[in-house]
């Protein structure tokens, strides 16, 4: 008889321990939690409120090296796009860049650029390397526009093609030219003006950027100073372009 009881006692127990689990997991379904527990974490998730709260854990030397990692290749991503008309760099050239500086006052730029035949036998593709800096931008009033009253800076240009070189060929004088006629190196002064896009009304670029710049390359400096014949129509350029900020 002692046994019997003993037995049953047991069964009461246990029967009683599963009714309160079960009643534990219903409450929980009812309030709605749910709780995913993942390595080093624990987060809860509360569909009424939409809110996650998450338990902080102390920054290793790899999560570290991750953030410093992704800093890095996001720092390659273009932030703007131009388009440029003149400038002894082709007729049209297209290119993309970067800002950076606190002001975002420095600009990296790199063009290809259509030369058409003209004279010559065929149409060829330039390269440009250019590096900008505008000091200053100034708000006008209370609209969407600003200006930059300078920039300016220097780039790098080159064609392509077999006929232009970097050093004389032999089939010349040692000397003969004295510079190169692949490579030109250019110095320029310029103004622009910059129109913010509505934000509701924005599509590829929140910004639209016109400029103008006046340029000369080394040889032209050379052959101003070496020519007082020439006039600033000779060695000066004047080019115009566009500017799409995208980021």
């Amino acid at each position: 008889m002692n046994a019997k009881w003993f037995t049953i006692k047991r069964l009461t127990c246990i029967a009683a321990a599963l009714w309160g689990t079960l009643s534990l997991s219903a409450s929980a379904q009812q309030k709605g939690d749910t709780v995913f527990i993942i390595k080093h974490d624990t987060v809860w998730l509360n569909p009424k409120t939409d809110t996650v709260v998450e338990s902080r854990t102390k920054e290793n030397r790899y999560d570290r090296r991750v953030h410093r990692y992704r800093r890095h290749w996001e720092a390659l991503i273009p932030t703007h796009t131009k388009i440029q008309y003149a400038g002894n760099m082709g007729l049209l050239s297209f290119g993309t860049g970067w800002d950076y500086g606190k002001r975002n006052q420095w600009e990296t730029d790199i063009f290809l650029g259509v030369l058409p035949k003209y004279d010559s036998k065929r149409t060829k593709l330039t390269f440009t390397l250019k590096q900008n800096y505008i000091p200053w931008s100034l708000q006008v009033k209370e609209s969407r526009f600003s200006v930059e009253p300078l920039s300016c800076g220097m780039y790098l240009n080159t064609v392509f093609g077999d006929e232009f070189w970097v050093n004389e060929p032999e089939r010349f004088p040692k000397g003969y030219y004295g510079f190169s006629s692949k490579v030109r190196i250019h110095a320029f002064l310029g103004q622009r003006i910059t129109c913010d896009i509505d934000p509701q009304r924005r599509f590829t670029a929140k910004s639209v950027t016109f400029f103008y710049e006046i340029s000369t390359c080394d040889l032209y400096i050379v052959s101003a100073f070496t020519n007082k014949h020439l006039k600033p129509k000779d060695y000066l350029c004047l080019s115009f372009g566009l500017k799409m900020q995208l980021l």
